[in-house]
């Protein structure tokens, strides 16, 4: 190899470790580029999606106590539903006898 042909190789591996440099900084300031407005952006963000998340939280909470108090609700309904087939129950008993009472006396008299 000759002087020619080395420098010839030398610029050509020269030009090549500054486009990749170039294009390599070019990348990473492509995808880092969160600085200034883009970070306001993703702060606002950020804490738009925090007040979310906790409204979320008292929702699932609120639903939560609303269920609880709903399923009290429902428990005390069906008891009060069971004692009341329960009176209407020796009610319709009470009845039968009194109508049979009656016509015993009906058929003495």
């Amino acid at each position: 190899m000759n002087r020619t042909q080395l420098t010839i190789a030398t610029t050509v591996i020269l030009l090549l470790a500054f486009a990749l440099g170039w294009f390599a900084y070019w990348l990473l300031h492509r995808f880092t580029r969160v600085a200034g407005g883009d970070m306001a952006e993703m702060d606002r963000l950020a804490q738009a999606l925090h007040e979310a998340e906790e409204t979320r939280d008292q929702a699932i909470l609120y639903l939560e106590q609303r269920e609880a108090e709903l399923m009290g609700q429902i428990a005390q309904t069906e008891a009060e539903l069971k004692a009341t087939m329960e009176g209407l129950r020796d009610a319709r008993t009470e009845t039968e006898e009194m109508r049979g009472y009656i016509e015993r006396m009906h058929a003495k008299g």
